[in-house]
């Protein structure tokens, strides 16, 4: 999950929490926001693990070519 999802699912699990007021039947809205809050934070941790580990080759090292 990208990281931009994982900060929307953050700000939307934060909005259905603590910024509304409606009430459906048979739905805890708390316990909503709070899975989505709990998903953006799994999924941003991650997307940052995942992007620390990731092999990159370094910038401006000398590419070696392969020899026949």
């Amino acid at each position: 999950m990208p990281i931009g999802t994982s900060i929307f699912l953050i700000a939307a699990g934060a909005i259905i929490r603590y910024g509304l007021t409606f009430h459906v039947s048979g739905v805890s809205r708390p316990t909503v926001g709070l899975i989505l809050i709990i998903a953006g934070i799994v999924g941003l941790v991650l997307s940052l693990l995942y992007m620390a580990t990731a092999r990159r080759g370094a910038v401006g090292a000398p590419y070696d070519e392969r020899r026949l």
